[in-house]
Formats: C-alpha cells, structure tokens, sequence
C-alpha cells in the first residue's frame, strides 16, 4: 500500500507517517516549500519516507504527486491550523482549509477516483455548540475563521463522496495533544511553562481564557482512528474523542501538580490571548467511532499531561 500525507511534517502527519511504515506502507509526504519549514517531528523518519515538494494552494502540484506515485490512500492533513491565526490571517486560512482541500479531491477525481480520501475535520467546526454533547449530527456553528473554514472543508469532502462516488471520510477529531504539538497550542505552551518554571528558567505564566473547556486526546490514538476510516467499505463521518471534557484551569492544574508546584503562584491572565469569540465547550460522543471502527483512546487525561510534561522538563534540561 501507498499513502500521501499532505502535511506530514505537523504533530499528527507524523505519528501517521510511523504508523503507516509499521503497517509497511510505502509513505510519501507532501512539504511546502517555506523558509521557516521545521521537520523536527519526521527528522527520525527521513530515511523511510519520500518527501515531495507541493502545495495545497498548487493545483499543479498535486496533479502532479498523485500521476507520479500513484497513492492507495491520501491523507489531507496539512492546513493552516492555529485557530488564533486565522483571525489575523482569514484569507489564507480559507485558501488552504477550505479551497485546498477541493482542490486534493478535484485531482483524485480526474486521475483516479478510487483513492481512498481522508479529510482531517476538527470539533472547532461545533464553535458555539448546539447540544451537548457533540456527534456527527450536531448542527455546525463556527466561532473563527479556521472554523467556517473547516466547515467548508468537511462539506466538500461529503459533496465529492456523493457526487463522485469517492471514498471519502472526514474526521471530526476534537482536540489532540502531545509532545510534538507546536509552542503555539494552549497545552503546549502550558507544558513548557511548567517545566522552565520547575527549572529556574522563568517565573510566570501568561495564559488567556481559563474556564474554555475541551475534549483533550493523544495524537497518536487520533490517528490510528484515520487509517480505520479508510479500511471502511464504506465512507463515513467519525466523531474522535475521548467523551470527556476539562477545562484550561484543570490542564494548568494537572501540568504544575505533576511537578509539586501550586499554579497560583505562577499564572497570570492576559487579555491579548483572549478570542475574539470564545468556543466555551466541547465534548465529543466518540460512540460511532468505537461501534463502526472499534476504536478506543488508549491514553488517560492525567497520564497525557504527564507526558507532555516529561518531555519538555527532559527537552529543556538537556539545552541547558
């Protein structure tokens, strides 16, 4: 088997990718060209994986990846994935998460439309939630521009299934963390922080919105669900999650706890990390997924924060 990657070098491209080789899938993955381009997260996979230059925003290119080397399978995870991001920038955000990923399915359909597709949907697509809690039947109601975005996507991903006969699922995957998650992200930063503290190496933590409350799972679960979909006869839309949700304050509870810390001491609300418009809470019902796919999150909450914790205090202690 041969799998595309769009977006192979981001958190989840990279778990998928080692979970592909030990499938012993053949693993091609698609890179921007960019000057700020990091492939810290493939850096051990380099010598298993063909990497390939192409953009989303390129519909030549991908014509182009898919006539040459010809994918079984193509996962579309490459996006522009910062939800605060996509305020400052709408525009691109609309170009790569939503016309992108027609532009992906545009070229199976006119090389081959029995690639099998995978679209990588997200939980903020829910925004301001419309029950509680949130399954594939929920009605969408986008709080950002990466949200309208995703919706856009997630649609074009149905409507191609539909029109064209194209196994094409879309995975409405709420949040997923890990060590490899970029600085950016609020667990990250937070993970970070707890270790240069415990460290010696800062005082203080600036965070925004405290009470948001999410859904939080491991990446490395979160893909193994993808590759299930596109093992379906069928296609599908999926709900991945863990069925529980905690709030900002417990993760930052949780992080400092883990080192003896009390995070009172350390935190510090600022208002230039607050949302223009907040998503409050999301909870996904992951009962699909386990019924259709058998999939189940094989990594607790604590045991997450823990891990995340771990590799930063082992990160940094080692730059020192």
């Amino acid at each position: 088997m041969r799998a595309l990657i769009t977006g192979i070098t981001g958190q989840d491209g990279s778990y998928l990718a080692e979970l592909l080789l030990e499938k012993g899938y053949e693993v091609i993955g698609m890179v921007r060209r960019s000057s700020t381009e990091s492939f810290d997260r493939i850096d051990h996979l380099k010598d298993e994986v063909t990497l390939v230059q192409a953009d989303l925003l390129d519909q030549l290119s991908i014509i182009n990846i898919i006539e040459e080397h010809k994918p079984d399978e193509i996962y579309n995870l490459a996006a522009q994935s910062f939800v605060p991001t996509s305020w400052s920038q709408p525009v691109l955000t609309g170009e790569f998460d939503a016309i992108g990923v027609t532009k992906v399915l545009e070229a199976i359909r006119l090389i081959n439309k029995h690639i099998k597709f995978y679209q990588a949907s997200s939980s903020e697509m829910f925004g301001r939630v419309q029950e509680v809690p949130q399954k594939e039947s929920t009605p969408f109601y986008p709080r950002s521009p990466y949200g309208v975005a995703k919706v856009y996507g997630h649609w074009i991903t149905i409507n191609y299934r539909e029109s064209y006969g194209i196994h094409a699922s879309s995975g409405i995957l709420f949040n997923h963390e890990s060590p490899r998650r970029g600085l950016e992200f609020v667990t990250r930063k937070i993970t970070d922080g707890v270790a240069r503290i415990k460290l010696g190496l800062s005082d203080k933590l600036a965070l925004g919105n405290l009470d948001a409350k999410r859904d939080w799972g491991y990446a490395g679960d979160y893909v193994r669900a993808m590759w299930l979909m596109l093992q379906q006869e069928e296609p599908d839309n999926f709900v991945i999650a863990t069925g529980a949700t905690h709030s900002v304050k417990e993760f930052v509870e949780a992080a400092f706890e883990y080192v003896d810390l009390d995070y009172n001491e350390f935190v510090v609300t600022d208002p230039r990390f607050v949302r223009p418009a907040e998503v409050d809470l999301l909870l996904g019902d992951p009962k699909h997924a386990k019924d259709k796919l058998g999939w189940e999150p094989s990594v607790s909450f604590q045991e997450l924060v823990r891990m995340m914790v771990d590799a930063d205090l082992d990160r940094l202690d080692k730059d020192q």
